[in-house]
């Protein structure tokens, strides 16, 4: 369960996972869980479709690499009983940018190509684990890869570029 107002979301909170209203934003606007299965984790809450969607979660290990990973609940569940494709590629992007942050800094980015290819199910109550690489990070273009795991299977395999952004984009 995620409770947010209908505004930019300033609490994230779900049965075993909470991050506080008043958490202190890292340097590119994630947040970090206080308790739970993810405590010490971080996430992005500006994101209104990964909040709605999510919660997605990644940190840092200790040699340096980012780990992405989520719970599959009852809502990512299509109607054979498996993870819906479209949540596994939601995060399989969200990933895209946890593993780039380190090379986007403050800068932001916009997700130009993607590709995937699913290689197994997925069911309600596993852990998907996230993890990949930058291949290459150009002036204006990222590349990446990475695999979502569960259970040391792989669910699906992933690359991706990403555009770097100065600016934000303006509704016309």
């Amino acid at each position: 369960m995620v409770l947010l107002s209908h505004s930019l979301p300033t609490q994230l909170e779900s049965l075993v996972n909470f991050v506080p209203n008043n958490a202190t934003p890292r340097h590119d606007g994630a947040v970090q869980a206080t308790s739970g299965e993810f405590a010490g984790w971080w996430t992005w809450t500006r994101d209104n479709f990964e909040v709605h969607n999510g919660p997605f979660w990644h940190r840092e290990e200790d040699n340096g690499t980012i780990r992405c990973a989520f719970r599959l609940e009852k809502k990512h569940i299509n109607g054979s009983g498996a993870a819906h494709g479209g949540c596994l590629l939601a995060f399989a992007d969200y990933c895209l940018f946890a593993i780039s942050n380190k090379v986007l800094l403050d800068g932001r980015g916009v997700t130009l190509s993607f590709t995937s290819e699913f290689i197994d199910a997925a069911y309600e109550g596993e852990l998907i684990d996230g993890h990949g690489e930058v291949v290459r990070a150009g002036r204006s273009i990222l590349f990446l890869r990475g695999t979502l795991t569960t259970a040391g299977r792989p669910v699906l395999t992933f690359s991706g570029t990403i555009k770097r952004v100065n600016a934000p984009r303006k509704p016309d």
